[in-house]
Parts: C-alpha cells; sequence; structure tokens
C-alpha cells in the first residue's frame, strides 16, 4: 500500500496533513510519498486548488484535510488486499 500527499512547499494544511498521516501509518507496512506541484506541472494544473490532496494506491482520498477515521479504515493493517 502507498500513500502520496500533494502540496508545495509552505502550504500550513500540507504540513499538518503530513503529520497526522505519519502518525497513522506509524508502525504499518505502508509506503509514504511526498510530492509538489511545484516540480510537476501536471500535478499543479490538476491539483493546485486542492492541496493538500491524499492518494491511497494512486486514488484521492482526502483534500484540504485528512479525516482520521476514514483515513483509518482505508489502509487497515496496512497490508496489501
Amino acid at each position: 500500500m502507498k500513500v502520496t500527499i500533494i502540496g508545495r512547499p509552505g502550504c500550513h494544511l500540507c504540513d499538518v496533513a503530513e503529520g497526522v498521516i505519519k502518525d497513522l501509518i506509524l508502525e504499518r507496512e505502508i509506503e509514504f510519498e511526498k510530492l509538489s506541484i511545484l516540480d510537476d506541472p501536471k500535478l499543479a494544473a490538476r491539483y493546485s486548488e486542492e492541496i493538500p490532496v491524499i492518494l491511497i494506491d494512486g486514488k484521492v482520498h482526502d483534500i484540504f484535510r485528512v479525516d482520521e477515521k476514514r483515513f483509518l479504515n482505508a489502509i487497515g493493517d496496512g497490508s496489501t488486499r
């Protein structure tokens, strides 16, 4: 399982979301990736008004904020199913 956060440097909501996600995936076998819209024009075109965007296995799960309960339900024990 892979969790990706799409944001940009200096984005307070992105920093908060990253902290929440890192705490929630701690001790689970989940890959974490952080992408910046400043490094990828396609990401910027698609998500610049919605950051942070949280993807689980490449699919949008949340935007703006992490719903902790929903996120935990989605990741389960972190194993790939």
